[in-house]
């Protein structure tokens, strides 16, 4: 076998020793002048082909192309790119492969190819399974495996402490000399059946704040309610819920039985990123200055992120809950205390969905109470838009922004917009019901925002004019996919108007006509699988194409960002196909694909067709 051959490339490091020598053993060179056909369409190929040194373009079989003219390319293969794999598995070729210049390729035998996959089961599986499957492949066999180690790491991996347990009855004093013997820093004190949280600082308000005697009981300063997390979740998701709660420890359960307790430290030993660092910044910013230092290095700790290999839902997870602390924070900065209660400040669109990575365009509002007097409120409110802005989330293009009066409403004045929205469903008024379906609370009085959804979702209750009218939206933009299947390749490809929207908003539909009240587009899918509304296969692949197209859009806004002087990235939602490489773009068309047949499905269940 020539050294120049790359086992550590997927498929191929899928194989064990023994099938690696076997390719080996069988693997050839071959020399293509430019111009020369290498597998030609009807015919049957010589085998896989992995591309050494060139350049080589795939083709249709005829002249087939949409604009009549030339053969259309559908993509061009590089080094260390293979093709031909799926028609030697076929048996025969249905488009070109052409050496665009002098090209020397690795040959891999039809015989050897299939011989291969008939021994290794996750081989087969890569070049013949759906999207999911191929996914699945990449993420346990890709790089940066410590990390994605991490990243799937369970509760049970880590150091579950046992906690210090008092009964009913310990005065404060003992708890205290109890948790100095211990050298712990929190305790449980259980009641019956229950348990509940004592900290070092509880012990401190109890005696220093409250003035309680050092005889009282350590019941009556337990809190019971407790934060808890299945001893079968993932490491990550209670470092996500830290952030969330403000706590530095969760209490672990099996059932209803309890395990022990993971602190932030355990979380800490293993992922050591500065998210917490900024989470602690966040929750310790006593001034809106200080609040906005620690914003900023929200973009910083995504690139880390996204560089280490994290998955691109963890990624979302943690960044929706910081950036739901920081606009939380800065609500309890500005916004008068005598009047949080009465009022609740919503996100909405790609925030309320926690789908927002890179801070895009602001989209919130606010509801408050009947007949509220509040002087001054939009001056405040205008102040409150100005230092997001200046913390980098950008003002709306449309102006959906507390700072503007549209967007601040009474309770019955929003239950009303809702409803005139969907009675209008066209327009301007389709896209604000989108965006405002999507609402999520982040500060203030959720029940105000929570009476005017359940009033709304009773109010479309068996209204399939509606769902009708709302679903449209997701199959009106083309799937860039040619007649053949393969990617349009035209340089440039709009990933939101191709991929992420239909996903987005299908399941959007869906999930409003079956009342699903969670707002992310991945709990949507799950939630709807769980209720027999979409087959769990299908529901996988679409997770995991929206999970790509984000992934793939944020990979070259990193980039584009670096590059302008003004850090900020001119064309978002536009995917470069020739920044991708082999596997980017096979997986990106297979994700299409499944674009394609969700819209079918729309198209079939809301009777959209023509």
């Amino acid at each position: 076998m020539p050294d120049a051959f790359n086992m550590d490339n997927i498929p191929f490091s899928l194989l064990n020793e023994d099938e690696q020598a076997l390719l080996g053993k069988n693997l050839d060179i071959g020399y293509f002048q430019q111009g020369e056909a290498i597998i030609t369409a009807g015919e049957k190929p010589e085998g896989l082909f992995i591309i050494l040194k060139g350049r080589v373009s795939e083709s249709e079989a005829a002249d087939k192309s949409e604009d009549g003219g030339g053969q259309h390319i559908f993509v061009h293969y590089e080094n260390e790119d293979y093709f031909g794999g799926w028609s030697a598995v076929r048996g025969t070729a249905i488009h070109n492969f052409v050496a665009d210049e002098e090209t020397i390729c690795h040959i891999l035998p039809t015989r050897t190819l299939l011989d291969l996959i008939a021994s290794n089961a996750q081989f087969a599986d890569y070049f013949q399974q759906n999207l999911a499957v191929k996914s699945e492949i990449v993420a346990q066999h890709g790089g940066n495996q410590d990390m994605a180690e991490f990243m799937l790491a369970r509760i049970t991996d880590a150091t579950v402490r046992e906690p210090l347990v008092v009964e009913q009855g310990t005065s404060i004093k003992q708890a205290t000399e109890l948790m100095r013997q211990h050298k712990s820093d929190c305790l449980l004190a259980r009641r019956g059946g229950r348990y509940g949280m004592v900290t070092g600082t509880d012990l401190l308000d109890a005696v220093v704040i409250n003035e309680k005697p050092l005889d009282t009981d350590i019941i009556d300063v337990a809190s019971f309610r407790l934060i808890t997390i299945d001893h079968e979740d993932y490491l990550f998701n209670a470092l996500v819920m830290m952030t969330q709660q403000q706590i530095e420890r969760v209490v672990v359960m099996d059932g209803q039985s309890m395990v022990g307790v993971v602190e932030l430290t355990d979380v800490l030993s293993y992922f050591s990123s500065h998210s917490h660092v900024i989470g602690l910044r966040i929750e310790r910013a006593g001034t809106i200055e200080q609040l906005r230092e620690a914003a900023q290095g929200l973009n910083e700790l995504i690139k880390a992120l996204i560089s280490a290999g994290v998955k691109i839902r963890f990624t979302m997870d943690l960044l929706a809950a910081m950036n739901g602390r920081i606009i939380s924070k800065l609500f309890d900065l500005i916004i008068p205390a005598d009047m949080q209660p009465h009022v609740c400040l919503i996100v909405m669109g790609s925030e309320g969905r926690g789908e927002q990575i890179m801070k895009t365009d602001q989209d919130n509002a606010l509801i408050y109470r009947e007949n509220l007097v509040w002087p001054g409120m939009q001056e405040t409110l205008n102040r409150f838009s100005e230092n997001l802005i200046s913390f980098g989330f950008p003002p709306c293009p449309g102006n959906i922004m507390v700072s503007n009066p549209e967007w601040v409403n009474s309770v019955g004045d929003w239950t009303q917009h809702l409803s005139d929205w969907a009675d209008t469903c066209e327009g301007n008024a389709q896209m604000n019901l989108a965006i405002a379906v999507d609402a999520k609370p982040v500060a203030g009085n959720e029940a105000l925002f929570k009476v005017a959804r359940n009033w709304f979702l009773r109010h479309l209750r068996n209204n399939d004019v509606f769902f009708s009218h709302f679903a449209r939206a997701a199959v009106e933009f083309d799937t860039p996919l040619t007649f053949f299947g393969n990617l349009k390749d035209k340089g440039q490809l709009d990933i939101k108007k191709g991929g992420i929207f239909p996903i987005v908003h299908g399941v959007r539909t869906l999930a409003l006509e079956h009342r699903i009240l969670k707002t992310n587009t991945f709990q949507r899918i799950e939630t709807l699988v769980e209720q027999k509304v979409m087959q769990a296969e299908h529901g996988s692949d679409l997770s995991e194409a929206l999970a790509l197209f984000i992934q793939l859009r944020l990979r070259q806004q990193i980039r584009r960002a670096e590059e302008q002087e003004d850090g900020l990235d001119p064309t978002p939602n536009q995917i470069d196909l020739q920044q991708l490489n082999k596997l980017e773009r096979d997986l990106l068309r297979d994700a299409l694909h499944v674009v394609k047949g969700f819209k079918k499905h729309l198209a079939t269940r809301y009777h959209l067709g023509g």
